[in-house]
């Protein structure tokens, strides 16, 4: 497996990262997830231009026991086999054309309140519709949370004073929620340093009709 170290940085340096990458928007990997268990990785924008599976790098699928699930690439998707019931992730990566890094890290499911990934969205309750954000074991807070659905609606969410953000859901279908976080520090990957990393992380979720 493609090794990958990535920087320790303050807490307080992590923030301000946070910050600043909150209004750049950037492609972003999401997965979705039908009645009978198999999932598919998409990349791109949920409401927009769709990228071929290849344009990104040492995908890897998991549960939340780390165990590796298989993926088969498609033209326009990665896709995962019916395994278990808890939450899904994914992580991938991808070296853009200016030289940074971007880490991409994807959870579908609330079920769960712990995080597994580096930078994940984390419902606070079971099924519930408020969320942290974690980085590495502890919650940080940025500026904005993005918000889309499968029909086209769109919101944007801003931190309450303990961090957390609450959603709404009004609507069935497929939300996303993505936030993009620039790293203070380098990364290193199979031998090769990157100085500009930046991770983005979605989570997404159905909500069925009423």
């Amino acid at each position: 497996m493609p090794s990958l170290r990535l920087p320790r940085f303050a807490l307080s340096a992590g923030l301000a990262a946070l910050s600043a990458m909150s209004q750049v928007h950037a492609d972003y990997v999401w997965l979705e997830r039908d009645a009978s268990g198999a999932a598919q990785a998409r990349v791109g924008e949920l409401g927009g231009t769709r990228r071929p599976a290849d344009s990104i790098d040492a995908p890897r699928a998991y549960l939340a026991d780390g165990k590796e699930l298989p993926l088969t690439a498609e033209a326009d998707r990665l896709v995962v086999p019916p395994a278990g019931s808890g939450d899904l992730r994914l992580v991938a990566r991808r070296v853009d054309g200016q030289g940074a890094l971007h880490i991409y890290q994807a959870r579908f499911g609330r079920a769960e309140t712990g995080a597994v990934n580096d930078l994940e969205l984390v419902p606070t309750t079971p099924q519930g519709n408020a969320f942290r954000l974690v980085w590495k074991g502890s919650t940080v807070a940025a500026a904005q949370v993005n918000v889309e659905t499968s029909d086209g609606w769109r919101r944007v969410l801003r931190p309450a004073e303990d961090g957390t953000v609450s959603l709404g859901t009004p609507f069935p279908g497929l939300y996303l929620l993505e936030v993009t976080a620039k790293v203070d520090g380098a990364a290193t990957v199979d031998g090769k340093r990157y100085e500009d990393v930046r991770h983005t992380a979605t989570l997404t979720f159905e909500v069925e009709g009423r």
